[in-house]
């Protein structure tokens, strides 16, 4: 895997912004105020146009190593030159405070000396609106104030402004704090203020990842996708994006380039089975009430995708000023599948309301409006049962009778069973185990007797990934002889050599995919663990942990030929499936959470 590429790349955040920082100190990419806003620092985009923000030595030669303080969102970056070595300690301050999360649009980088007499040059120079805005720099005492923006982004540190300004490399022999906030500066001393702050989040972290309930099963590996999970989180709504990022393509060329800084519909069963998973009620709660909030206002029909406040209009725009990653155009922000149909969104909701009425953490209180939501949801089904549609992949000009949205069709009203069950609701239970049997009717009608396998839709021969969510979801019984052959088939036509799963195999409207889609293979993973061939399953998840960064971070497709990472980074669906599979090991495994 010589030619492998890899995303050099460590996420930092505080479930309020999201960055990233690459292994030479730079900070790529930052959104503020929002994840979904332009871009104050977008290197990873436009090394020109993406402004600047580096703590680099003046000097060609230097090594540098990348690492996170253990169980922890704090990022260091040790470089190391011929006059000497320092570190650079990158972290968003999260902690509790006055009985609040304090998360605030502040990004903390402390700069100390290790060895010899390091010399150091900073640059700062943000930019607004997708590099579109230059802003201004203004000096003040102990601060630069970037203006151009609705807001002040002011840079406060006790580096010497003049060496900042005019680009000058400095000695370093004593920590320096560079603190970059975004509306509210910092008004406070800054060394002390700067190592409370530090000694505070990683306290936060640690004791979260304490208060996570994980096996010893792939336990680091578990830890860094929740940590990674966690900061996906934007906390002011409850929403989760699927990655930080947009436009890294699926594949060099392929113009498969997204914008992934949204909340997909379709990912809330998997994202609320993760923090299940792990013991995390808090994060679970905050994204059902996403979910309820999106359904009240629901009228015509589900969108597949909203934004972190429930926008429903996500018009898509490509900024045809920006180089893209890599020279890979086009840059593409919002994204035009809020316009699709993907129906097994309903089944997806009402899915992700079950809890409130089997999880008895929950109050009578939170269940009060939910009953009307998993009315409206049945009648969403009830009307679409018989309507193509895009599928969970989001084919733009492909509408068919997808297997999987049946399956959820069938795993939703399979929900409002139970729920009418609790309820007494009689009118409810008709209604869901009527759908119950259409549903299953429509999933038979995918089954080629000759193959032993579910297609991936009515009519259709090819075979999908999302089909081994039969197994997952115990529509198929684990341990039958279906079950067996069902997947044996996706083995046959979907996996490649290295073990590594394709979405699917046949062209779409971009032609056939190159890479392969990292959720599937934790899907597959999960399938394994769940046949019983528990073996194949931890190898197979010891294969694919080759596929992360240097720091344990997963992309969301890789290129199975070469190992190379794509896609947007870090992919939260990929680190759920992290989890999930995990799970289901140690449950096959039946190893106590504390060995």
């Amino acid at each position: 895997m010589s030619n492998r590429h890899t995303y050099d790349l460590g996420v930092i955040g505080n479930c309020a912004y999201l960055a990233l920082i690459r292994q030479d100190t730079s900070l790529q990419w930052l959104c503020w105020p929002r994840f979904d806003s332009g871009f104050v620092f977008g290197g990873l985009l436009d090394d020109e146009q993406g402004g600047e923000f580096t703590l680099l030595p003046p000097e060609p030669e230097f090594r540098t190593r990348q690492y996170y303080i253990d169980n922890t969102n704090v990022l260091c970056t040790e470089v190391e030159t011929a006059q000497g070595r320092y570190r650079v300690t990158d972290f968003a301050p999260r902690f509790e405070q006055y009985e609040r999360y304090y998360k605030p649009l502040m990004l903390i980088r402390k700069l100390e000396p290790l060895a010899g007499t390091p010399r150091v040059r900073a640059v700062c120079r943000p930019t607004g609106d997708y590099g579109r805005q230059p802003l201004t720099p203004r000096r003040s005492s102990n601060h630069i104030a970037f203006l151009g923006l609705p807001e002040e982004i002011r840079l406060t540190t006790n580096v010497p402004l003049s060496y900042l300004l005019d680009g000058e490399d400095f000695a370093l022999s004593e920590t320096k704090y560079l603190v970059l906030t975004y509306g509210a500066p910092l008004e406070a001393p800054l060394e002390i203020t700067c190592e409370q702050f530090l000694r505070r989040t990683v306290q936060y972290w640690r004791q979260w990842v304490k208060s996570t309930s994980i096996s010893n099963v792939f336990q680091t590996e578990v830890i860094r996708s929740a940590l990674a999970l966690k900061v996906h989180q934007y906390e002011d709504t409850g929403a989760i994006i699927a990655a930080s990022t947009t436009s890294l393509p699926e594949a060099p060329g392929s113009t498969r380039n997204w914008d992934y800084r949204f909340c997909w519909m379709r990912d809330t069963y998997y994202i609320l089975t993760a923090f299940n998973n792990i013991g995390h009620f808090e994060e679970m709660e905050q994204y059902f009430h996403f979910i309820a909030n999106i359904s009240t206002k629901v009228r015509d029909k589900y969108q597949p995708l909203y934004s972190i406040s429930g926008a429903s209009e996500l018009v898509e725009q490509e900024l045809t000023h920006l180089r893209g990653y890599l020279g890979n155009q086009p840059v593409r922000i919002g994204n035009d599948a809020y316009t699709h149909i993907q129906n097994d969104v309903y089944g997806q909701v009402l899915v992700a309301l079950l809890p409130l009425y089997v999880d008895r953490r929950f109050t009578a209180l939170e269940r009060a409006h939910s009953e009307k939501l998993m009315y409206e949801a049945l009648h969403f089904i009830e009307r679409t049962m018989d309507q193509p549609d895009a599928g969970l992949w989001e084919f733009r000009n492909l509408a068919q009778y997808h297997c999987y949205t049946y399956l959820f069709h069938w795993a939703g009203a399979n929900a409002a069973c139970k729920v009418a069950t609790r309820l007494g609701n009689a009118d409810m239970d008709d209604l869901a185990q009527r759908l119950v049997r259409q549903a299953r009717e429509k999933i038979e009608a995918c089954y080629d007797p000759q193959r032993g396998c579910y297609t991936n839709a009515i009519g259709s021969p090819h075979l999908d990934a999302s089909g081994l969510q039969l197994i997952l979801m115990g529509y198929l019984d684990q341990n039958s002889e279906r079950a067996r052959t069902h997947l044996q088939a996706l083995e046959a036509e979907l996996m490649t050599s290295e073990g590594l799963f394709y979405r699917y195999r046949h062209a779409d409207d971009f032609g056939t995919p190159e890479t392969t889609f990292l959720i599937c293979t934790f899907w597959y993973i999960e399938a394994l663990a769940c046949v019983g061939r528990t073996d194949d399953a931890v190898a197979a998840l010891n294969r694919i942990l080759q596929y992360t960064n240097h720091l344990g971070l997963l992309s969301e497709d890789v290129d199975a030929r070469t190992g190379s990472q794509w896609g947007n980074f870090p992919q939260a669906y990929s680190h759920v499936g992290l989890v999930n599979a995990a799970y289901r090991i140690a449950k096959r495994l039946d190893r106590p959470v504390f060995l």
